[in-house]
């Protein structure tokens, strides 16, 4: 079992910068891809921001790709989200998630919701125009 519980969040002005923070409980951190996800108002939750379980590999939803960045501490079972350059459209609750160990080789991370086993509670950010 993994709780996970997210940071970090608040008002920014555009262009400005914010970094997320996800503590997951547990030592088994290490063995879980990990993920972050957003979701406005009357929208489905989108795919972010991915990492495998080592941090080997990241993956990027266009929208964000070379503003935000994706990391993991697995010392600290700790994920983490620098959000750089923020835009409007970039105000949403942003989650933290966790992919339960599969079969999947040490490389892998998933970018759709239905994957991931374990989400944080959220953590508002809004960016002012």
């Amino acid at each position: 079992q993994v709780r996970l519980v997210e940071s970090g969040g608040g008002l920014v002005q555009a262009g400005g910068s914010l970094r997320l923070s996800c503590a997951a409980s547990g030592r088994t951190f290490s063995l879980y891809p990990m993920g972050w996800f957003r979701q406005t108002p009357g929208k489905e939750r989108e795919f972010v921001a991915a990492i495998s379980r080592s941090g080997g590999s990241t993956g990027y939803a266009d929208s964000v790709k070379g503003r935000f960045t994706i990391s993991r501490d697995n010392a600290k079972s700790a994920l983490y989200l620098q959000l750089n350059s923020l835009k409007p459209d970039d105000t949403a609750v942003y989650y933290c998630a966790a992919d339960a160990p599969k079969s999947y080789s040490g490389n892998y991370y998933s970018t759709e919701v239905g994957e991931y086993d374990y989400w944080g509670q959220g953590t508002q950010v809004t960016v002012s125009a």
